[in-house]
């Protein structure tokens, strides 16, 4: 069985500790980071816009995507010295969201962690991304708390009765 650990600051523990406890012993895990385009890019087209196009060895996005395949690295190699057994380590690059579903094609189980409002429990525990990769993933899915779930009183109500 393959399992796709999808990793993202803040919530990977989580993950990790999941894959420790559920997944079996003779998985072969991989560890997933995805970098998003977004900051680097906002980062080049502000330059260009205010500097122009000639001097591209000053374009901070540059340096930001640098830190960002930093930061990843550092992220895996966290990850991998938690969880404590043979990994793959896997970076992406795009449409996260897409990325996620993309890399969990022909596994056996992917596991995530909530992104959205973890306060309550509910719809709005799930952002965007994780939401995504829940309705799309072509495996099943470990959908995590990173922290304790919040207790059954936080449900929201039901809507209105509709005649």
């Amino acid at each position: 069985m393959r399992v796709i650990v999808w990793l993202v600051e803040g919530t990977w523990p989580a993950c990790v500790d999941a894959v420790r406890a559920h997944a079996p012993d003779d998985a072969e895990v991989v560890l997933l980071h995805v970098s998003g385009p977004d900051v680097p890019a906002v980062a080049h087209g502000a330059f260009a816009g205010l500097l122009g196009r000639g001097h591209r060895e000053a374009d901070p996005g540059d340096r930001l995507e640098a830190l960002g395949g930093t930061s990843a690295v550092s992220l895996l190699a966290a990850a991998a010295e938690r969880l404590g057994r043979p990994c793959a380590r896997e970076e992406r690059s795009g449409r996260v969201e897409r990325e996620v579903v993309a890399a969990a094609e022909g596994a056996g189980l992917l596991v995530l962690a909530r992104d959205g409002d973890r306060s309550r429990l509910g719809p709005r525990s799930l952002g965007p991304a994780v939401r995504f990769a829940v309705d799309h993933a072509p495996c099943p899915v470990l959908l995590v708390w990173p922290e304790p779930a919040p207790d059954l009183g936080t449900i929201p109500p039901p809507p209105p009765h509709h005649p």
